[in-house]
């Protein structure tokens, strides 16, 4: 695939207010997630954007922590807590380097398809040492069925990285919803402001 792309990219996205994966609202994978009991404290919310699983999290319970290495992101993350009345916490944070174990459950919604091969193995290594046995990763990405909406990953990429280290638990068919920018237009076909639902991945990998 191509090269991971730079944090100036996801920064400016933020700065800018262009982000397609911006929507205001948690995605609903990770709302049905939580409703159906996959979440366990203490959780990490890896790329976690504008906050929306974040704060989501908090409300509901639960002991959350959400990063993510663009500063703007982070910023607006505060921001829409605050502005939600929620005492979400959250830090800029490098994705390849997470620290001690500690985390029982880590939501990455939409940052594991960015990555390209090398940057994707370093990623995963970064989980498992953020994590103790029997800890779930949830990750839902844009899939290769998709129509081009962002950076696309197919269900061997998943597999392959969640090998050895780990037992993929569960890997099917989602969405993943977006706002069509003016980046995506030609390849969707649709206006800029048009909210779609793209083909998606949703796993779950449990540490070993």
């Amino acid at each position: 695939m191509d090269a991971t792309p730079t944090l100036s990219r996801f920064d400016n996205a933020y700065k800018t207010r262009t982000a397609p994966w911006v929507i205001g609202e948690p995605q609903p994978a990770i709302v049905e997630l939580e409703r159906a009991g996959w979440i366990s404290s203490k959780v990490l919310d890896v790329g976690c954007g504008t906050g929306e699983h974040t704060i989501l999290l908090t409300r509901s319970g639960y002991d959350v922590l959400g990063v993510d290495f663009a500063p703007h992101a982070v910023e607006q993350a505060r921001s829409n807590a605050a502005d939600n009345g929620v005492d979400a916490r959250f830090e800029v944070a490098d994705a390849m380097n997470l620290g001690e174990p500690g985390y029982q459950t880590i939501v990455d919604s939409a940052l594991f398809h960015i990555f390209d091969d090398a940057d994707r193995a370093r990623y995963v290594s970064s989980l498992h040492a953020a994590t103790g046995p029997d800890a779930l990763v949830h990750v839902l990405a844009l899939s290769d069925a998709g129509r081009g909406f962002g950076p696309q990953v197919s269900e061997t990429d998943i597999r392959e990285a969640f090998g050895d280290g780990w037992v993929l638990e569960a890997l099917f068919a989602t969405t993943y919803r977006g706002v069509v920018q003016a980046a995506q237009a030609d390849a969707i076909g649709l206006p800029v402001g048009t909210r779609v639902d793209e083909p998606a991945w949703l796993a779950r990998a449990r540490r070993v």
